[in-house]
């Protein structure tokens, strides 16, 4: 029997707030549930990664691959976001801004994070380590992890160590086989007081320059010359105006990832250790990634005609540095950790 049309009104009047009520509740549980399972953009949080090298380099491929990992086992809640090519400024000012927590994390030189943490400048030493396995050895033991627990007074987080070769010195003047070449010439170093004091000691002038600009400085001659490793000698195109490489191999100095220590505090006690985890398997990442990088480089200088000189005195360059390791012994700090690094075998 059909109600009468003042009474289906009624019934229209009471069932239609009670269904919108339930339409409104069963839209929210679901959309509940599906914000608890896919972060949005709104609850993901983006940590910016700074790196002076171009985009296909190993040290940013390896950041992009951890970058991924901690994606993957945060659920998306983490993601990080790589400014490579010196986006966000040259290495010296990236790690001032990761310090005061503008960047979140960053690759660089041992050397020149020396400047804030005083153990990085043991591992920039001139010929400290025999050799590449010798660094490993060093870096992947108990020293190699202490140094990396030292860097938070200074308002960073030491999360892992990345290769970057042996560097050696290259010019445009004339080959180098002994120390008395070195005099005169006019070698680009990082911004940093211990690579200016190493050149100096070998009878050269350093000139501190930042990455960026060095290729401009040989170029326009106001450099002789500048120090590194394969890589980084050819990727820049530095070989076309310095072809004269030789292999002093004088530091081994590896690349540090740090992390600014306000970023690190903001993570919960899971999400370090994801952090950790990542940034250790991009340690290997990147080790295979740059064996392959820095042989294609050496071959793409030879090819190109560069003079690498092997048969050089070497002796008489160490020699040299013991002014230097004099001066850095005097702490008695720095003097336990180069002899704990000599005696690793």
């Amino acid at each position: 029997m059909e109600l009468p049309v003042s009474s289906r009104a009624a019934v229209s009047r009471t069932v239609a707030p009670a269904v919108a009520l339930w339409v409104s509740v069963t839209f929210s549980v679901t959309l509940g549930m599906i914000s608890g399972a896919i972060p949005t953009a709104a609850t993901a949080r983006e940590f910016r990664a700074a790196d002076t090298q171009p985009e296909n380099y190993p040290t940013v491929q390896a950041l992009v691959f951890m970058g991924r990992l901690i994606a993957e086992k945060s659920g998306g809640r983490d993601q990080i976001r790589v400014f490579h090519s010196r986006q966000l400024g040259e290495e010296k000012e990236t790690i001032e801004q990761t310090r005061v927590g503008a960047i979140d994390l960053n690759r660089t030189n041992v050397a020149l994070i020396g400047s804030f943490v005083p153990a990085m400048n043991v591992l920039a030493m001139p010929f400290l380590f025999r050799s590449i396995d010798h660094l490993h050895k060093v870096l992947d033991g108990p020293i190699g992890n202490e140094i990396l627990g030292s860097f938070e007074p200074y308002g960073f987080v030491g999360l892992t160590f990345y290769d970057s070769g042996a560097r050696s010195v290259y010019n445009r003047v004339r080959p180098v086989r002994s120390i008395a070449d070195m005099k005169g010439l006019r070698i680009r170093v990082q911004q940093s007081e211990l690579m200016s004091s190493m050149i100096r000691a070998l009878g050269a002038e350093p000139v501190e320059l930042p990455y960026g600009q060095v290729m401009t400085g040989l170029a326009t001659k106001l450099l002789d010359g500048a120090e590194n490793n394969w890589p980084s000698y050819v990727t820049t195109d530095h070989y076309k105006f310095a072809g004269y490489y030789t292999l002093t191999e004088h530091t081994m100095s590896p690349e540090v990832l740090v992390m600014s220590l306000k970023a690190w505090q903001s993570l919960s006690d899971e999400e370090q250790r994801i952090f950790r985890d990542a940034a250790l398997q991009s340690n290997h990442f990147m080790r295979a990634k740059w064996q392959d990088l820095e042989e294609r480089s050496r071959q793409q200088a030879v090819a190109a005609g560069v003079a690498i000189v092997t048969d050089f005195d070497r002796k008489p360059f160490e020699a040299a540095m013991a002014e230097l390791y004099a001066k850095a012994q005097r702490d008695p700090a720095t003097a336990e950790l180069i002899e704990r690094i000599r005696k690793v075998e």
